[in-house]
């Protein structure tokens, strides 16, 4: 063998090539990387591989979270399926189950309380209120509910957001979508609302400039986005627009200044109108409906 200068050996033959890099051509042989102890594999090793990898994947990692499923179908939270499946609520192929991690696979039967659920898309719906239906809290039993309006609406069960006493009127959501409806219903976001109110007596423009600059009730300062008469309307019946997520504030805005409120009528919530929506109807969202206030922050 040639030696170079120094005495070191020269270079070896340029033909000769690592295992490890060897690049064979000829499909299935074809070395495209090195195993975990580092060497070479082939490209059907590699493939072969890869299947008993994926063939050995624990079917726990697979199929929906138990909770995530109840949820989705439309019955309550996450948080609150946890609680029902401790309880020994909920039985998958006609077996309880209270494992908090249990995941559902496609071919499972799950019930709840008794009866089936399923995953299902979310509904969105707009209620035009009439007077004499109240919005009940959960377990609240009454002759007439905005619940009973909404009753051939879906097949599950919906939530609503805000509420409407029994002489208020105008304008509710409700949805299939427990996560949408608890946004909506958050104190915190500024859901926009146009309100039309009549009082027992007439507004004085005073007062009116009071509500607009500006009132403190409670210690809190209280602010509209705008506030006006009605056009070709009586100086009793007034627009007011807030962004202010509580279902008593318009009642105490007047009140804070000594009138009482005859009626009260939500005509708009972020855009969604009563146009061709007659009281007591109710329409599906649009879907650029939805994701308007999906975009609410």
């Amino acid at each position: 063998m040639n030696k170079g200068k120094g005495g070191r050996k020269g270079p070896a033959n340029s033909n000769s090539k690592s295992k490890s890099t060897r690049n064979t051509r000829g499909g299935k042989n074809q070395i495209i990387g090195t195993s975990r102890t580092g060497k070479p594999v082939t490209k059907k090793q590699y493939i072969k591989r890869k299947k008993n990898e994926s063939s050995s994947t624990s079917d726990d990692t697979k199929g929906i979270r138990l909770n995530k499923y109840i949820a989705n179908s439309g019955i309550c939270s996450r948080r609150e399926a946890d609680v029902f499946i401790a309880a020994g609520s909920v039985f998958v192929n006609d077996k309880p189950v209270t494992e908090m991690g249990y995941r559902v696979q496609p071919d499972d039967h799950v019930k709840f309380d008794g009866q089936s659920i399923t995953p299902r898309r979310n509904e969105y719906y707009l209620l035009n209120k009439p007077k004499g239906f109240i919005t009940a809290n959960k377990g609240d039993k009454a002759s007439k509910t905005v619940d009973d309006l909404m009753r051939n609406a879906s097949g599950y069960h919906l939530h609503h957001v805000g509420k409407l006493n029994r002489t208020g009127l105008g304008l509710m959501i409700f949805t299939t979508d427990i996560k949408m409806a608890n946004k909506l219903n958050n104190p915190n976001l500024k859901l926009k609302r146009l309100y039309q109110v009549t009082l027992e007596r007439s507004l004085k423009h005073a007062d009116l400039l009071k509500i607009r600059e500006g009132l403190i009730i409670d210690g809190q300062e209280i602010h509209v986005n705008d506030i006006n008469y009605i056009e070709n309307g009586r100086s009793n019946e007034i627009g007011i627009e807030l962004s202010i997520n509580k279902e008593s504030i318009v009642k105490e805005i007047f009140e804070s200044l000594d009138y009482s409120v005859s009626s009260m009528d939500v005509v708009m919530i972020h855009g969604l109108t009563k146009k061709d929506l007659p009281r007591g109807h109710y329409r599906k969202l649009t879907q650029q409906e939805v994701i308007n206030l999906q975009m609410l922050s």
